[in-house]
């Protein structure tokens, strides 16, 4: 085999909460000599263009974007795709276009040969298309081992008659209080901290059913990375070492970019959403620690009934607050806007922003990051009562004192030397590069 430059194709899985930190992971991977084809669906491509403008996804000649299509019918809307949808077509659509793609890439004499792929652990016919093609593939888990030891055990969970749930009303019955004690190093947990797609009457419910398979699927990749770090999660870790191939803990990565020097791909942004920078000279005006901030995510949708209570446990507060609320947040296609109580704007005018999408990562960098979700019908006296609690209350101090404690561990943790830093370049050098022979 010739010497040539490594290429790794970067597969994200099609929702913002992914293609983030895949795209930092690929920047990392460039960083150190890799030459990277990022690979988005159609869809995605196309709204990130309309987001950050037609420059906006121009790389370099070593960092190429490119496409395949996600098996969903065409569409030119601005909105988050069905999740559930996405998970089944591209499990049974996606094949056949990535390996087009892959010989695509091979075939051309503008990039070298594809000599591995990093893929979101949820993505897995990449791990099939990796092996035909004889390279290495590694399943990224965007989220935290915990979860994904979690699901490994979901079949024991079934064995032992804990899931699937009797009937409907184990939701509410109190039966979510089970105490979970056969998952190896977990501690502590409920039936209720497992994730959500449990939560079915059904074994044959097709989401249950999709993650056992992906979970299962992403056990025959060459290697695993978590987006975590090692004294984060360090009894999950060991839990998975026996359960899965090799397993890395590579996190924070937004973090770990922040490490590198300043150039155009760093500044790079990946936003499915037209940013709403002026949050952040908003931000600057306000006390430190003052501001709660509100953001569902990407792909949560709240009924207008939600959104209601929220807004008025928010006014009822009494403190400042940064709201990110998303143009397709609320069910049934109302806007976020006109779903608010129509009093709620100008009452909150003075201590209060709504904003459609904002940069994330630097509202972050601010220490005042604050996730909510929903998962019933919340109510205004509870958001008041837990707002004024972490704002102002004796275990708001704690949480944010804890969290300054894992902030400093973290940044330890991406330095040089750390356990992060470490754990990449064990992964570039034990997985990455096995299979070929190089120049850097």
């Amino acid at each position: 085999m010739g010497f040539h430059k490594p290429h790794a194709v970067c597969l994200p899985f099609p929702a913002q909460g992914h293609i983030n930190p895949m795209f930092k992971l690929a920047i990392l991977l460039h960083n150190r000599g890799f030459h990277i084809t990022f690979t988005n669906t159609e869809y995605n491509h196309n709204r990130l263009l309309k987001s950050l403008g037609p420059t906006g996804l121009v790389g370099t000649s070593d960092f190429q974007f490119e496409t395949i299509p996600d098996g969903l019918p065409p569409s030119d809307a601005d909105t988050t795709q069905d999740v559930p949808s996405l998970f089944i077509s591209t499990k049974y659509n996606c094949l056949a276009p990535f390996r087009q793609l892959l010989a695509k890439l091979n075939a051309s004499s503008s990039s070298p040969p594809v000599t591995c792929i990093v893929s979101d652990a949820i993505m897995t016919f990449s791990v099939t298309a990796a092996h035909e093609i004889g390279v290495p593939v590694v399943c990224f888990r965007t989220t935290n081992a915990c979860s994904f030891l979690c699901n490994k055990h979901v079949p024991l969970l079934i064995q032992k008659g804990l899931l699937p749930l009797k009937d409907a009303n184990c939701l509410t019955n109190g039966f979510l209080d089970t105490s979970v004690d056969c998952i190896p190093g977990l501690k502590n947990i409920k039936l209720s901290h497992l994730p959500t797609f449990v939560r079915t009457t059904d074994v044959n419910d097709p989401l249950l059913n999709f993650v056992l398979g992906e979970t299962e699927a992403a056990s025959r990749a060459s290697a695993m990375i978590f987006n975590t770090f090692d004294a984060l999660e360090a009894d999950a870790l060991a839990a998975l070492y026996p359960l899965c191939p090799p397993v890395y803990a590579i996190g924070p990565v937004h973090a770990c970019v922040d490490q590198l020097p300043e150039n155009s791909l760093k500044s790079m942004e990946t936003n499915l959403w037209k940013q709403e920078s002026d949050c952040l000279l908003w931000l600057d005006s306000r006390k430190p620690n003052s501001v709660v901030y509100v953001n569902f995510g990407s792909i949560t949708t709240l009924t207008k009934q939600q959104v209601t209570e929220f807004a008025r446990g928010l006014a009822d507060s009494g403190k400042d607050f940064l709201w990110i609320i998303r143009s397709d947040s609320v069910v049934g296609g109302s806007s976020a806007i006109s779903s608010l109580p129509s009093d709620f704007v100008a009452e909150t005018k003075e201590r209060g922003l709504i904003s459609g999408w904002c940069p994330q990562e630097k509202v972050y960098m601010l220490g005042m990051g604050r996730w909510c979700g929903i998962c019933r019908n919340v109510k205004r006296d509870e958001v008041e009562e837990i707002v004024r609690e972490v704002v102002g209350g004796s275990k708001g101090k704690k949480m944010k004192n804890r969290a300054m404690e894992w902030k400093n561990k973290a940044e330890a943790a991406v330095g040089v030397h750390g356990s992060t830093f470490l754990n990449l370049e064990k992964l570039v050098k034990e997985v990455l590069l096995s299979k070929v022979d190089y120049v850097m």
